[in-house]
């Protein structure tokens, strides 16, 4: 190989690799509408936590690209370095902390209890004591659950519209899940056959964060400059707003 060859595949194999840094490799979820889903259009993800990371994603300069996984499988996905960063309705917990780094908090809210449509009670947590429930798997709303220790069964379910069916059919007495998440869903398709217990306590209320490897603090500092400019201009609030939340 002459000395030009030679210099030209290094100029290749550098743009390459340049190129391949411009991307931001942004693990999503199908089933946290509205913070992340699928456009039935379109069939790309969309919501508020996929805008904000394509929002964030340019400010850094970086060009996005979306991967969908379960959400349990996002946390892997981020160790294992097939991911970048993780843009979903996840709450930054002291048990997730522990593995990787959140950045500043976007949103806060609770958890909600949904019971099937027909059922007219009035429910706090320990009213359903002796009873199945279910709660997605991976979720800090099902380890609350399972610590609690009164319900005859915590069924693990992958998504939301699993426990939604299985209480509309009577197979479990009620289900747990992300209130803004399981609203926006009983809003946009009544038939899901279920319904919010108005004047339920949740568990706890928590904060939404975006994950970074711990291995990647300068990308972390990148995306929390990012929101901070973000909330500064009221972008953010745009953004969320946008989806009712």
């Amino acid at each position: 190989m002459t000395i030009r060859k030679i210099a030209l595949a290094g100029a290749l194999a550098l743009c390459a690799t340049q190129s391949f840094a411009e991307d931001l490799t942004v693990g999503v979820t199908t089933t946290g509408v509205p913070f992340t889903f699928v456009d039935t259009g379109t069939q790309e993800p969309t919501g508020a936590m996929v805008d904000l990371a394509a929002a964030i994603a340019e400010d850094i300069g970086m060009t996005p690209e979306f991967a969908v996984n379960q959400f349990s499988a996002l946390i892997p996905a981020l160790q294992t370095d097939k991911i970048d960063i993780i843009s979903a309705g996840m709450f930054a917990t002291d048990k997730r902390k522990e593995v990787v780094d959140f950045s500043t908090p976007v949103y806060s809210y609770g958890d909600a209890a949904f019971v099937a449509a027909e059922d007219e009670g009035s429910y706090q947590l320990d009213d359903f004591a002796g009873e199945v429930v279910g709660a997605q798997i991976g979720t800090t709303f099902a380890d609350q659950l399972q610590a609690k220790g009164i319900f005859s069964e915590v069924k693990l379910y992958d998504s939301l519209v699993d426990i939604m069916r299985d209480v509309k059919l009577g197979r479990i007495k009620a289900g747990f899940g992300d209130k803004p998440i399981i609203a926006y869903q009983i809003a946009q398709n009544p038939a899901l056959g279920v319904r919010l217990v108005d004047g339920y306590t949740p568990m706890g209320v928590g904060d939404v964060a975006l994950a970074v490897s711990k291995d990647k603090p300068e990308l972390l500092e990148q995306v929390n400059a990012a929101i901070a400019e973000m909330q500064e201009s009221g972008e953010l609030d745009e953004i969320f707003g946008k989806y009712g939340l």
